[in-house]
């Protein structure tokens, strides 16, 4: 199966089935590649551009960040 296949099998799933797709296979998928140089710095726009359209703002993702940090911590 092509990069091309996989990625219009994914976009024909419902909505729900693409949230569930990208929680499940997400930290699947980053254990590889998430070592390699420069990878994070290719990601991270990718990861910003998503929150900003999704109406977060940098803010809120900071105050969301320290909590979660504030869980692992404990």
């Amino acid at each position: 199966m092509t990069t091309e296949e996989i990625k219009s099998a994914l976009l024909g799933l419902s909505k729900e089935e693409k949230q569930a797709f990208i929680l499940e296979t997400l930290p699947d998928l980053t254990k590889e590649v998430i070592n390699e140089p420069g990878f994070m710095m290719q990601l991270f726009p990718v990861l910003l551009a998503i929150l900003k359209e999704s109406g977060m703002d940098l803010q809120q993702l900071l105050q969301m960040a320290a909590m979660m940090g504030n869980q692992s911590g404990q």
